[in-house]
Protein backbone atom coordinates (compact mmCIF):
# COMPACT_ATOMS: atom_id res chain seq x y z
CA UNK A 1 0.00 0.00 0.00
CA UNK A 2 1.43 3.27 -1.15
CA UNK A 3 1.46 5.94 1.48
CA UNK A 4 2.50 8.98 -0.28
CA UNK A 5 0.31 11.72 1.65
CA UNK A 6 2.29 12.20 5.18
CA UNK A 7 -0.44 14.03 6.76
CA UNK A 8 -4.68 13.74 6.78
CA UNK A 9 -6.12 15.46 3.20
CA UNK A 10 -6.65 19.10 3.80
CA UNK A 11 -9.46 19.59 1.56
CA UNK A 12 -11.24 16.28 3.56
CA UNK A 13 -10.62 18.34 6.64
CA UNK A 14 -12.41 21.82 5.06
CA UNK A 15 -15.04 19.59 3.46
CA UNK A 16 -15.99 18.64 7.33
CA UNK A 17 -16.26 21.97 8.55
CA UNK A 18 -18.09 23.69 6.31
CA UNK A 19 -20.61 20.54 6.37
CA UNK A 20 -20.72 20.30 10.48
CA UNK A 21 -22.50 24.28 9.62
CA UNK A 22 -24.90 22.90 7.56
CA UNK A 23 -28.90 21.85 8.57
CA UNK A 24 -29.23 17.94 8.01
CA UNK A 25 -31.01 15.36 8.84
CA UNK A 26 -30.48 12.39 11.56
CA UNK A 27 -31.50 8.98 12.42
CA UNK A 28 -33.31 8.78 15.29
CA UNK A 29 -30.10 6.58 16.87
CA UNK A 30 -28.13 9.00 15.42
CA UNK A 31 -26.27 11.82 16.93
CA UNK A 32 -26.71 15.86 15.46
CA UNK A 33 -24.03 16.77 16.35
CA UNK A 34 -21.34 14.60 15.01
CA UNK A 35 -19.81 15.96 12.20
CA UNK A 36 -18.92 19.44 14.81
CA UNK A 37 -17.39 16.64 17.36
CA UNK A 38 -15.34 15.06 14.38
CA UNK A 39 -13.90 18.56 13.48
CA UNK A 40 -12.94 19.72 17.22
CA UNK A 41 -9.61 21.51 16.68
CA UNK A 42 -9.53 21.13 12.56
CA UNK A 43 -9.03 24.60 10.92
CA UNK A 44 -9.83 26.18 7.65
CA UNK A 45 -13.02 25.56 5.82
CA UNK A 46 -13.97 29.39 6.00
CA UNK A 47 -11.86 29.97 2.83
CA UNK A 48 -13.92 27.79 0.83
CA UNK A 49 -15.24 30.55 -1.87
CA UNK A 50 -19.41 30.74 -1.98
CA UNK A 51 -19.60 28.40 -5.18
CA UNK A 52 -18.18 25.57 -3.79
CA UNK A 53 -20.18 25.95 -0.66
CA UNK A 54 -23.58 25.95 -2.52
CA UNK A 55 -21.90 22.72 -4.48
CA UNK A 56 -20.96 20.73 -1.42
CA UNK A 57 -24.38 21.71 0.36
CA UNK A 58 -26.28 20.10 -2.40
CA UNK A 59 -24.29 17.15 -2.93
CA UNK A 60 -24.55 16.78 0.94
CA UNK A 61 -28.27 16.75 1.19
CA UNK A 62 -28.41 14.52 -2.45
CA UNK A 63 -26.27 11.75 -0.48
CA UNK A 64 -28.40 11.72 2.80
CA UNK A 65 -31.25 11.08 1.28
CA UNK A 66 -29.95 8.71 -0.51
CA UNK A 67 -28.29 7.16 2.48
CA UNK A 68 -31.32 7.05 4.77
CA UNK A 69 -33.78 5.65 1.89
CA UNK A 70 -31.49 2.64 2.02
CA UNK A 71 -31.78 2.14 5.31
CA UNK A 72 -35.70 2.51 5.18
CA UNK A 73 -35.84 0.28 2.30
CA UNK A 74 -33.62 -2.70 4.66
CA UNK A 75 -30.29 -1.86 3.30
CA UNK A 76 -27.69 -2.98 5.94
CA UNK A 77 -24.63 -1.87 4.48
CA UNK A 78 -23.37 1.38 3.81
CA UNK A 79 -19.54 1.78 1.97
CA UNK A 80 -18.61 5.26 2.04
CA UNK A 81 -15.43 5.33 -0.36
CA UNK A 82 -12.81 8.25 -0.04
CA UNK A 83 -14.79 9.00 3.45
CA UNK A 84 -12.61 11.54 4.74
CA UNK A 85 -14.49 12.80 7.99
CA UNK A 86 -17.80 11.73 6.92
CA UNK A 87 -20.45 11.54 9.80
CA UNK A 88 -22.45 9.29 8.46
CA UNK A 89 -21.99 6.60 10.15
CA UNK A 90 -22.67 7.89 13.73
CA UNK A 91 -25.71 10.76 12.15
CA UNK A 92 -27.55 8.15 10.67
CA UNK A 93 -26.61 4.99 13.54
CA UNK A 94 -28.93 2.53 13.06
CA UNK A 95 -30.12 -0.86 14.49
CA UNK A 96 -28.13 -3.85 12.34
CA UNK A 97 -26.84 -1.14 9.76
CA UNK A 98 -22.88 -1.74 9.45
CA UNK A 99 -20.43 1.14 7.66
CA UNK A 100 -17.77 0.55 6.48
CA UNK A 101 -15.52 3.53 5.29
CA UNK A 102 -12.54 3.45 2.67
CA UNK A 103 -9.76 6.30 2.47
CA UNK A 104 -6.19 6.88 2.31
CA UNK A 105 -4.16 5.69 5.56
CA UNK A 106 -3.09 8.64 6.77
CA UNK A 107 -6.63 9.84 7.19
CA UNK A 108 -8.29 7.40 8.66
CA UNK A 109 -5.39 7.49 11.35
CA UNK A 110 -6.39 10.82 12.02
CA UNK A 111 -10.20 10.16 11.89
CA UNK A 112 -9.40 6.62 13.97
CA UNK A 113 -7.84 9.06 16.33
CA UNK A 114 -10.88 12.11 16.98
CA UNK A 115 -13.09 8.98 17.39
CA UNK A 116 -11.68 7.48 20.01
CA UNK A 117 -11.71 11.12 21.58
CA UNK A 118 -14.81 11.18 21.49
CA UNK A 119 -15.46 7.94 22.58
CA UNK A 120 -17.92 7.03 19.90
CA UNK A 121 -19.51 4.06 19.43
CA UNK A 122 -18.29 2.52 16.63
CA UNK A 123 -19.41 -1.30 16.93
CA UNK A 124 -20.94 0.04 13.38
CA UNK A 125 -18.24 1.40 12.04
CA UNK A 126 -14.94 -0.62 10.12
CA UNK A 127 -12.61 2.11 8.82
CA UNK A 128 -10.84 -0.01 5.99
CA UNK A 129 -6.95 2.18 4.79
CA UNK A 130 -6.72 2.01 1.08
CA UNK A 131 -4.60 3.50 -1.86
CA UNK A 132 -7.04 3.70 -4.53
CA UNK A 133 -4.40 4.02 -7.24
CA UNK A 134 -2.73 0.67 -6.42
CA UNK A 135 -5.23 -1.43 -4.15
CA UNK A 136 -7.95 -3.63 -5.37
CA UNK A 137 -11.16 -2.73 -3.53
CA UNK A 138 -12.64 -5.57 -4.01
CA UNK A 139 -10.15 -7.31 -1.73
CA UNK A 140 -10.05 -4.48 0.43
CA UNK A 141 -13.70 -4.59 1.05
CA UNK A 142 -13.50 -9.13 2.05
CA UNK A 143 -10.62 -7.77 3.90
CA UNK A 144 -12.80 -5.15 6.05
CA UNK A 145 -15.85 -7.74 6.76
CA UNK A 146 -17.93 -6.76 3.70
CA UNK A 147 -20.58 -9.26 2.53
CA UNK A 148 -20.73 -9.59 -0.80
CA UNK A 149 -24.03 -11.39 -0.58
CA UNK A 150 -26.05 -8.79 1.19
CA UNK A 151 -27.15 -5.63 -0.55
CA UNK A 152 -24.48 -2.54 -0.13
CA UNK A 153 -25.06 1.09 -0.88
CA UNK A 154 -21.92 2.58 -1.79
CA UNK A 155 -21.40 6.23 -1.98
CA UNK A 156 -18.81 8.31 -3.59
CA UNK A 157 -19.19 11.52 -3.02
CA UNK A 158 -16.65 14.61 -3.88
CA UNK A 159 -13.87 11.75 -4.32
CA UNK A 160 -13.97 11.18 -8.41
CA UNK A 161 -13.17 14.40 -8.83
CA UNK A 162 -9.37 13.44 -7.08
CA UNK A 163 -8.62 10.06 -8.97
CA UNK A 164 -7.77 9.54 -12.60
CA UNK A 165 -10.09 8.05 -15.21
CA UNK A 166 -7.95 4.50 -15.22
CA UNK A 167 -8.23 4.62 -11.92
CA UNK A 168 -11.83 5.60 -11.34
CA UNK A 169 -12.83 2.92 -13.63
CA UNK A 170 -10.79 0.40 -11.52
CA UNK A 171 -12.47 1.76 -8.26
CA UNK A 172 -16.42 1.26 -9.67
CA UNK A 173 -15.26 -1.67 -11.62
CA UNK A 174 -14.16 -3.49 -8.13
CA UNK A 175 -17.73 -2.06 -6.47
CA UNK A 176 -19.75 -3.61 -9.07
CA UNK A 177 -17.97 -7.36 -8.22
CA UNK A 178 -19.33 -6.15 -4.62
CA UNK A 179 -22.50 -5.56 -5.58
CA UNK A 180 -25.27 -7.88 -4.59
CA UNK A 181 -28.43 -7.41 -5.61
CA UNK A 182 -30.52 -5.04 -4.47
CA UNK A 183 -26.97 -2.92 -4.22
CA UNK A 184 -26.59 0.96 -5.50
CA UNK A 185 -24.45 3.45 -5.97
CA UNK A 186 -24.34 7.24 -5.26
CA UNK A 187 -21.69 9.52 -6.69
CA UNK A 188 -20.85 13.00 -7.37
CA UNK A 189 -19.64 13.97 -10.63
CA UNK A 190 -17.37 16.97 -11.49
CA UNK A 191 -18.40 18.01 -15.09
CA UNK A 192 -18.06 21.01 -17.92
CA UNK A 193 -19.34 22.03 -20.82
CA UNK A 194 -19.32 19.85 -24.20
CA UNK A 195 -16.70 21.46 -26.74
CA UNK A 196 -13.94 21.78 -23.57
CA UNK A 197 -10.80 20.65 -23.38
CA UNK A 198 -10.88 18.45 -20.24
CA UNK A 199 -7.25 18.85 -19.39
CA UNK A 200 -7.37 22.79 -19.64
CA UNK A 201 -10.17 22.96 -17.51
CA UNK A 202 -8.63 20.89 -15.05
CA UNK A 203 -5.63 22.74 -15.04
CA UNK A 204 -7.45 26.09 -14.99
CA UNK A 205 -9.35 25.09 -11.86
CA UNK A 206 -6.12 23.67 -10.00
CA UNK A 207 -4.70 27.06 -10.25
CA UNK A 208 -7.49 28.51 -8.37
CA UNK A 209 -7.32 26.02 -5.74
CA UNK A 210 -6.06 26.47 -2.58
CA UNK A 211 -4.74 22.70 -2.19
CA UNK A 212 -4.44 22.64 -6.09
CA UNK A 213 -1.17 21.95 -5.99
CA UNK A 214 -0.91 19.10 -2.57
CA UNK A 215 -4.63 17.21 -3.65
CA UNK A 216 -5.13 18.26 -7.27
CA UNK A 217 -8.46 17.73 -9.49
CA UNK A 218 -7.39 15.21 -12.14
CA UNK A 219 -10.82 14.30 -13.80
CA UNK A 220 -13.82 16.58 -15.00
CA UNK A 221 -15.59 15.60 -17.56
CA UNK A 222 -18.73 16.41 -20.13
CA UNK A 223 -21.70 14.74 -18.33
CA UNK A 224 -22.06 12.12 -21.18
CA UNK A 225 -18.47 11.10 -20.80
CA UNK A 226 -18.54 10.94 -17.09
CA UNK A 227 -21.40 8.69 -17.15
CA UNK A 228 -20.26 6.41 -19.13
CA UNK A 229 -17.61 5.34 -17.41
CA UNK A 230 -20.33 4.58 -15.04
CA UNK A 231 -21.75 2.16 -17.99
CA UNK A 232 -18.41 1.01 -18.89
CA UNK A 233 -17.62 -0.22 -15.38
CA UNK A 234 -20.70 -2.05 -14.82
CA UNK A 235 -23.31 0.33 -13.33
CA UNK A 236 -26.96 1.46 -15.11
CA UNK A 237 -27.96 5.13 -14.18
CA UNK A 238 -31.04 5.55 -13.18
CA UNK A 239 -31.04 9.33 -11.63
CA UNK A 240 -28.81 12.16 -12.39
CA UNK A 241 -29.42 15.56 -11.35
CA UNK A 242 -27.33 19.04 -11.56
CA UNK A 243 -26.65 20.77 -8.09
CA UNK A 244 -27.86 23.86 -9.26
CA UNK A 245 -31.67 22.19 -9.02
CA UNK A 246 -31.12 21.26 -5.24
CA UNK A 247 -31.85 24.22 -3.94
CA UNK A 248 -28.62 25.61 -2.35
CA UNK A 249 -27.51 28.20 -5.32
CA UNK A 250 -25.03 25.85 -6.83
CA UNK A 251 -24.01 26.91 -10.61
CA UNK A 252 -25.93 25.12 -13.35
CA UNK A 253 -23.39 23.11 -15.33
CA UNK A 254 -20.48 22.16 -13.17
CA UNK A 255 -21.36 18.84 -10.62
CA UNK A 256 -23.84 16.03 -11.19
CA UNK A 257 -25.19 13.52 -8.23
CA UNK A 258 -26.30 10.50 -9.64
CA UNK A 259 -27.69 6.78 -8.56
CA UNK A 260 -26.51 3.85 -10.75
CA UNK A 261 -27.25 0.26 -10.18
CA UNK A 262 -25.46 -2.97 -10.44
Amino acid sequence: MTMTRPTPSRTSQAVAIVRSHLRRPHSPGGESDAQLRLCAGMTGGRGMPAPLRAHLAARTRFVDRQVLGAIERGVHQIVVVGAGYDDRALRFRSRGVRFVELDHPSTQADKGRRLDRMKADLSGITLAPVDFRVDDVDRVLAGAGHARHRASLFVAEGLLVYLDEGTILGLLTGLRRRAATGSSLVVSLAVHGEGADSESVVAHVNAGRRHGEAEPWRTILPVRRHLDLLTESGWTVVESVDDAALGTGATPGRSLCAVALP
